[in-house]
C-alpha cells in the first residue's frame, strides 16, 4: 500500500522536470529561430575563443613546429628504495600521484653561434637576465598574489636554498666579480663542474662553447603550483626582445599550405613512432575505429542529402560537433583533467562514433518533414521549427541524460585512460546537445528562411521549375541558392532501417574499448620523442635532485623529476636603427599581436570566409527584400477603370501592366441583356477598400502572386481553404462567419493573423450594428501587439483606445523624485496634481508608510443547521487554523496565508481570507489557494457545500465598509508638512482656510451624506489615472479609492501638516494589464515594473506608497482651489475652451483682436480640477 504514493510521486516528480526540460528546450530553441544570425554569430565568437585558448596550450607541441626537434618532457622516477632515477612509463595510480614528491626541471638555453658565450658582455646579459627571471618576474597577472621563482615557486632543500644550476655561480652571481674577471674562459675551464653548463654544437671540445644552459627546478607539489610553473615559462619564453631574443616562436609558419605541410609530416612521424612502440591488436583496434569514424561521417552526410539536404547540414552539424569538441576541451581543461594528444588520438574516433549524428538528424529529418506538411511560402518558419522541437526534444533530451550518466559512472571507475575518455564523452554530449538547440536550430531557420525567401520569388509554379535557381542572378548566388535548398523529398524509411545495424557496431566497439581498458588487454600508445635525460647538462642535476631530496625529511616519498624541452634564446646583435627604441618597441608589440592572431594560418582563413559569408548573406537578403516591395508597385494601376461585376478577376490591360478586380472601382454591379437594358447583379461583391491589404504580413502574402479574384467564391470552396487562409480574402472570411462556417471568437486561431482578425471582426460588427460606422471610424487598429492581448487582457477584439497620457512632478516620495504617470481626458487633473508636488516637494515631501498588506476573498459555504456551521467556525478558528493555512500555502510559491475572518448568517458561512500574494495583485493566485482550502475543509466537514468561491465578503469592486475597516490590498498612510508661506505663494490660500475647509467639505460633508472611506475630495480621480497608465484594474478603483484626508495647524498654525490614509489600495506589478509594452513602460518610470528581485512584494507596495502620496498631492491642490474659489475660474477656461476649426490645406485664419477667444480670464496655473 505505501508503494503506490512513491510511485506517484515518482512520477509526478519526473514529469515536472520533463515539464521544465521541454519549456527550456522551447523557449531556446524558439529564442535561435527568431534570432537565427545573431545565435550563429554568439556561438562564432564563443567558439574562437575556444580556439583561441586551445591554440595557445597546444603550439608548444610537435605538431606545431616546423622541424621534429621539438622534444616531449620526460617524467623521471626514484622511488624510496631506489638510489637511481628511472624513466617512468604509463599512468600512475591515483595514490602514488597523491603520495609523490614532483619536481619540474626547466631550462634555458642561450646560444651564439658564431662567436660563441665565453665571452664577459654575454655572460653580463645572461647574469642580468638570470636576475630578473628569478626575481622579477611574477606569476599569475593578477595584482594580488603574485610568486617569483627564488621567493616561492622554486624547489628547496632543508636549508630552505634554492635549487640552481647556473654557471655564474663561478663569480657569486655578481656582476662587480664577474667585471674584474679577466679571463673568464680559464675560470670555466678550471672548473670541472661548471662544463656541464656549456655545450658546443660543432664539436666536441668544450673550449669553444656556442651556448649555456640554465636549469631551474619548481616545487609542483599540487595542480596551482604546476599551473604557476607553466605560467612561468610561458612569460620567459614570450619576454619582450633586449641583449638575448627569444626563438620560442621563431618556427611559425605564415603560410597556409606550408603551414599544413608541417603539420601533416608531423602527425605523420609521430603515428609511426607511435606504431613501431604500440601492439598489433591495440593498432587493429584504433584503425577499426577509424574507419568506423569515416564511414559515420559518409553516412551522414548520404542522409541527410536523402531528406533534401546536398551538403549544407551534414557540414553545420559537423561544425557543431567540432565547436562542441573544442569546448568540452576547454572545460576538461578547466577541471583539471589533462588529456595527452596520444590518448586523445586514440579516443577519437571512439568518441565520434559513440555520440554520433542521430540527434541533429532526427531533428533535422522532423523539421523538414514540417515544413513539407504545408507550401513553405506560406508557412512561419519559427512555428515550424517551434512544433518540430517540441514533438522531438524531450526525446532527445533523454537519449542524452542517458548517456551523460553511463558515461560518468564509466569517469567514477578511475580506470587510467578510460577515466578521462568518458569524462570527455560526457562533457562533450553536454554541449553538443545545447548547440544542437542554439547554433544548430538556427542554421536551419537560416536555411528554410531562405528556402522560402527564394520560393517567394520564383516566378515558376510547378516542383521541378520551382527546385531550380533563379535565371537572372549570377553564379556564385546561384550556387548559394541551390545549396540552401531541399531537392529530395524527406524520406521515413530509408534511415529507420539502418538503425539497428549502425547501434549494433556502434554497442560492439564501446564494449571493446572499455574491456580493452578494464581487462588490460592491450596497451595504450606511448608518448612520442622525448628529452634525453642521459645527456651531460641534464644527468648530473637529476642526480643532485635526488641527493638533496634524499636529505629532506620527505625521503620516504616517491621523487618524479618532470625533464623540459630548453627555452632557446639567442644573444642579440647591435644594429643601427633610424627610428627611436619607444617607438620599434611599440611597434614590435602589435606586430607580435598580429602574427599570434591575424596572421596565423587558419585563423587568417577563416576571418576571411567568414566576412565573405556575410557580405554574401546580407547582399542576397536585401536584394530579395526589396523584390516584394517592387511587386506591390508593379500591381498597383495609374488609373481607376470602370468594369462590370461580369469581368473576370484579372484584365489584362498590357504586357507589363496586368490589373487586378481588387483594383478596380466597380460600377454598380450591372449587367447588359440581349436587348442592351442593364440589370442589377446581386452576384458580384466587391471589396471595400478598408479591407484590402493591411499589414506588414497581409501585404507580404498578397504580393506573392497573381492578384486574388475579388468575387466571393462559394462557400464550399472557401471552408475547404480554412486550412490555408491566406488564400482567402477578408470578404470570403467574412461570409464563411456570416454563414455560420466559422465562429468570430475563432478568427484569431483560424487566420494565424492577429490584425487581420481584428479588422475582419470589426467590419462584422459594423455591418450587424445600427449605424454601420465601425469600418471607417477612427478607432484605430494598425500597429499594435495583440499577442500581448489575446488570451490574457480581452476578447473579441475590434481595435484599441488610445487615451492622453500625461506626467506630473516629480514629487519626492520617501527621498526618491518620482514623476507620476496620469492617463486621463480630464482636464487640468494632472496640472492640479503637478501643482500639489510643488507644495509638497517645497516642504521636504512626502513620507508613506505601510501597515497592512492582505488581498482577501470571501467564499460563502453553507450546512445543514447553524449547529454545524458554528462547529465548523470554532474548528478553523482553532486546532484548524494550520490545517487550513498550510493547504492554502502549498498552492503557491508567494501567497502566504496572514488572516481568517470568519462570520455566520444563519447556516451560512463566509470565511475572509487574507493573504499576501507578492508583487501580484493576486485575485487568481488567491482564489486558487481558497479553493484547496476549501477542499481541506470539506475533508473534515462533509455536509459543508460550497455556494460561490466569491461570497461578497472579500469586497471586490463595490463599496463595503469591511474594506475600509478591515483593510485590503495595501494600507498605507501618507503625510507631508507644507510651510504657510508656500500655502500661499503657490496654493494661494491660507492655512487656516484649508484646514476649515477639509473639516467642513471631507469629514462634515461625508458624514452627512453616509459615505464609507470617501472622506476627500477626488481621491478616486488621481487613483483611476494612476491605475489606467500603469496597468492596473479600472474597475477597483471602487474600494482601492478609499481614503481619508486630514489636515491640521502645526507649529504655532503656521505650517500645514496634511495626511491621506487609504486602507484599500489593490495593486500588482505582474500580471493583468501590466504584460503591455506601454504600461511596462510606465512602471519602468516608476521603477516597480515586475517582481522585486529579492524581497517579493516590495514592488506593489512601492507603487501603493506612489499613488498614496500622489492622491494627497490632488487633494491638497483642490482643496486650495475651492478655499480661494479658483474652481470655476479654470474650471471653465481649460474645460470649456472652444476647439480651433479645422481649415483648408494651404489657407489660414486670423483671429481679430476682438474675438471671444482671446477675452477668456486667465486661470490660476493648477487649480481647475472637478471635485
Amino acid at each position: 500500500m505505501s508503494t503506490t504514493p512513491n510511485r506517484l510521486r515518482t512520477t509526478t516528480a519526473f514529469r515536472s522536470i520533463s515539464a521544465v526540460l521541454g519549456k527550456g528546450i522551447h523557449r531556446v530553441s524558439h529564442i535561435s529561430a527568431r534570432n537565427p544570425i545573431e545565435t550563429i554569430a554568439t556561438i562564432l565568437m564563443l567558439a574562437s575563443f575556444s580556439y583561441f585558448y586551445l591554440f595557445n596550450l597546444a603550439r608548444t607541441s610537435d605538431l606545431f613546429t616546423g622541424t621534429t626537434s621539438r622534444l616531449a618532457a620526460t617524467t623521471m622516477v626514484a622511488h624510496p628504495q631506489s638510489n637511481a632515477m628511472t624513466l617512468l612509463r604509463g599512468y600512475p595510480s591515483e595514490a602514488f600521484d597523491k603520495d609523490a614528491v614532483k619536481v619540474d626541471l626547466k631550462q634555458v638555453m642561450v646560444i651564439n653561434p658564431k662567436h660563441g658565450v665565453f665571452n664577459r658582455a654575454i655572460l653580463q646579459s645572461v647574469l642580468r637576465f638570470e636576475k630578473y627571471i628569478e626575481n622579477d618576474l611574477h606569476v599569475p597577472d593578477t595584482p594580488k598574489d603574485q610568486f617569483t621563482y627564488n621567493d616561492d615557486l622554486c624547489y628547496k632543500d632543508d636549508r630552505h636554498q634554492c635549487f640552481l644550476g647556473s654557471p655564474l655561480r663561478l663569480w657569486q652571481y655578481n656582476e662587480t666579480f664577474l667585471n674584474r674577471d679577466d679571463d673568464v674562459r680559464s675560470t670555466i675551464l678550471e672548473d670541472p663542474s661548471a662544463r656541464i653548463f656549456f655545450i658546443n654544437h660543432n664539436n666536441k671540445d668544450q673550449r669553444d662553447a656556442t651556448s649555456l644552459v640554465l636549469s631551474y627546478a619548481f616545487d609542483v607539489s599540487n595542480a596551482y603550483r604546476s599551473a604557476l610553473s607553466d605560467q612561468w615559462e610561458h612569460k620567459v619564453a614570450t619576454l619582450e626582445s633586449g641583449d638575448l631574443i627569444s626563438l620560442s616562436g621563431s618556427d611559425q609558419q605564415e603560410n597556409l599550405l606550408v603551414w599544413l605541410f608541417f603539420i601533416t609530416r608531423n602527425i605523420t612521424i609521430r603515428i609511426k613512432q607511435l606504431c613501431e612502440i604500440a601492439d598489433s591488436v591495440d593498432i587493429m583496434v584504433v584503425m577499426a575505429g577509424y574507419i568506423m569514424m569515416i564511414a559515420t561521417f559518409v553516412s551522414l552526410y548520404i542522409n541527410m542529402r536523402r531528406i533534401g539536404s546536398r551538403y549544407t547540414l551534414a557540414t553545420a552539424v559537423l561544425i557543431n560537433g567540432f565547436f562542441s569538441f573544442m569546448l568540452s576541451l576547454l572545460t576538461v581543461h578547466a577541471f583539471g583533467v589533462a588529456i595527452h594528444a596520444t590518448v586523445l588520438a586514440e579516443a577519437l574516433p571512439f568518441l565520434i562514433v559513440t555520440i554520433g549524428f542521430e540527434r541533429p538528424f532526427k531533428l533535422t529529418k522532423r523539421i523538414l518533414q514540417y515544413s513539407k506538411q504545408s507550401p513553405i511560402t506560406k508557412q512561419d518558419i519559427r512555428q515550424t521549427i517551434r512544433r518540430a522541437v517540441d514533438s522531438v526534444g524531450l526525446q532527445i533530451a533523454r537519449d542524452c541524460f542517458i548517456e551523460i550518466f553511463v558515461l560518468a559512472i564509466g569517469a567514477k571507475l578511475g580506470l587510467s585512460g578510460l577515466r578521462e575518455f568518458c569524462l570527455l564523452s560526457a562533457v562533450l554530449v553536454t554541449y553538443d546537445f545545447i548547440l544542437m538547440f542554439t547554433w544548430y536550430t538556427a542554421v536551419l531557420a537560416l536555411k528554410l528562411e531562405l528556402g522560402r525567401i527564394r520560393e517567394i520569388n520564383s516566378s515558376t509554379e510547378t516542383k521541378q521549375e520551382t527546385l531550380k535557381p533563379p535565371a537572372n542572378t549570377g553564379y556564385i548566388r546561384r550556387t548559394v541558392v541551390n545549396a540552401f535548398s531541399d531537392d529530395n523529398a524527406a524520406g521515413d524509411d530509408t534511415t529507420d532501417k539502418d538503425a539497428p545495424m549502425i547501434g549494433r557496431v556502434k554497442l560492439l566497439l564501446i564494449i571493446g574499448f572499455v574491456g580493452m581498458h578494464i581487462f588490460k588487454l592491450c596497451s595504450t600508445f606511448q608518448s612520442g620523442p622525448q628529452v634525453d635525460t642521459s645527456d651531460p647538462s641534464i644527468a648530473p642535476l637529476l642526480q643532485q635532485l635526488l641527493e638533496q631530496h634524499r636529505q629532506s625529511p620527505q625521503a620516504s616519498r616517491p621523487f618524479v623529476v618532470k625533464v623540459f624541452p630548453p627555452m632557446v634564446f639567442q644573444v642579440s646583435t647591435a644594429s643601427w636603427t633610424m627610428f627611436p627604441t619607444a617607438v620599434t618597441n611599440r611597434l614590435e608589440a602589435m606586430l607580435d599581436i598580429y602574427s599570434v592572431y591575424i596572421a596565423h594560418p587558419v585563423i587568417s582563413k577563416w576571418l576571411a570566409i567568414a566576412l565573405c559569408f556575410s557580405l554574401f548573406l546580407n547582399t542576397y537578403l536585401f536584394n530579395v527584400a526589396k523584390q516584394p516591395k517592387q511587386l506591390v508597385e508593379h500591381w498597383q494601376p495609374r488609373s481607376k477603370t470602370v468594369v462590370s461585376g461580369a469581368v473576370s478577376s484579372v484584365v489584362e490591360l498590357s504586357d507589363q501592366h496586368p490589373l487586378s478586380v481588387s483594383q478596380v472601382e466597380p460600377q454598380d454591379n450591372v449587367k447588359v441583356n440581349s436587348k442592351g437594358d442593364t440589370l442589377k447583379s446581386p452576384k458580384f461583391h466587391p471589396v471595400p477598400p478598408q479591407l484590402r491589404p493591411h499589414h506588414s504580413q497581409h501585404r507580404r502574402h498578397s504580393s506573392r502572386s497573381s492578384p486574388m479574384p475579388t468575387a466571393v467564391r462559394p462557400l464550399d470552396i472557401c471552408q475547404s481553404l480554412l486550412n490555408t487562409p491566406d488564400d482567402l480574402t477578408d470578404e470570403e472570411v467574412i461570409s464563411l462567419v456570416q454563414a455560420g462556417k466559422l465562429a468570430t471568437y475563432a478568427l484569431e486561431k483560424v487566420l494565424r493573423d492577429l490584425e487581420r482578425a481584428v479588422l475582419i471582426r470589426r467590419a462584422l460588427i459594423s455591418r450587424e450594428s445600427i449605424s454601420k460606422t465601425l469600418e471607417e471610424s477612427a478607432l484605430p487598429l494598425e500597429n499594435y501587439q495583440y499577442e500581448k492581448v489575446m488570451g490574457a487582457c480581452c476578447e473579441n477584439v475590434i481595435g484599441y483606445m488610445p487615451i492622453p497620457l500625461g506626467v506630473a512632478g516629480p514629487m519626492s516620495i520617501d527621498g526618491d523624485m518620482i514623476h507620476i504617470p496620469m492617463a486621463t481626458t480630464e482636464g487640468c487633473l494632472v496640472a492640479s496634481t503637478a501643482r500639489g508636488c510643488k507644495a509638497i516637494n517645497a516642504g521636504g515631501g512626502a513620507r508613506t508608510i505601510i501597515t497592512a498588506d492582505g488581498m482577501t476573498r470571501g467564499p460563502c459555504v453553507e450546512f445543514p443547521n447553524i449547529l454545524r456551521a458554528a462547529e465548523c467556525k470554532q474548528w478553523v478558528e482553532g486546532k484548524g487554523n494550520e490545517i487550513v493555512t498550510s493547504a492554502f500555502n502549498s498552492t503557491s510559491r508567494f501567497a502566504r496565508l496572514r488572516k481568517l475572518k470568519i462570520a455566520l448568517a444563519g447556516k451560512l458561512m463566509f470565511i475572509r481570507f487574507s493573504t499576501t500574494t507578492g508583487d501580484a495583485m493576486g485575485m487568481n493566485m488567491i482564489s486558487k489557494g481558497c479553493e484547496k482550502a476549501l477542499g481541506v475543509i470539506s475533508d473534515y466537514f462533509p455536509d459543508m457545500q460550497v455556494i460561490s468561491l466569491s461570497g461578497n465578503y472579500c469586497t471586490d469592486k463595490k463599496p463595503a465598509a469591511i474594506n475600509w475597516i478591515e483593510g485590503r490590498g495595501k494600507s498605507v498612510v501618507a503625510e507631508a508638512v507644507i510651510p504657510g508661506a508656500v500655502v500661499q505663494k503657490v496654493l494661494k490660500t491660507t492655512v487656516a482656510a484649508l484646514v476649515e475647509l477639509n473639516t467642513s467639505k471631507n469629514l462634515v460633508g461625508s458624514a452627512m451624506a453616509g459615505s464609507v472611506g470617501g472622506f476627500n475630495a477626488h481621491a478616486a480621480n488621481i487613483l483611476t489615472a494612476i491605475y489606467i497608465a500603469t496597468g492596473q484594474d479600472p474597475a477597483q478603483n471602487v474600494e482601492s479609492s478609499n481614503c481619508i484626508t486630514l489636515m491640521k495647524p502645526v507649529d504655532n498654525n503656521t505650517n500645514l501638516h496634511i495626511s491621506c490614509t487609504m486602507p484599500s489600495i489593490e495593486v500588482g506589478t505582474i500580471g493583468g494589464g501590466t504584460i503591455l509594452p506601454p504600461q511596462q513602460a510606465m512602471l519602468d518610470l516608476l521603477g516597480v515594473r515586475g517582481p522585486h528581485p529579492t524581497d517579493p512584494g516590495r514592488n506593489a507596495q512601492r507603487l501603493a506608497r506612489i499613488i498614496c502620496a500622489s492622491v494627497m498631492a490632488g487633494e491638497l491642490s483642490l482643496c486650495a482651489a475651492l478655499a480661494a474659489g479658483h474652481l470655476v475660474k479654470a474650471h471653465m477656461a481649460h474645460n470649456r475652451s472652444t476647439q480651433a476649426p479645422s481649415t483648408a490645406e494651404g489657407s489660414s485664419v486670423v483671429t481679430p483682436p476682438s474675438s471671444p477667444a482671446l477675452e477668456t480670464p486667465t486661470p490660476t496655473p493648477g487649480s481647475c480640477i472637478k471635485s
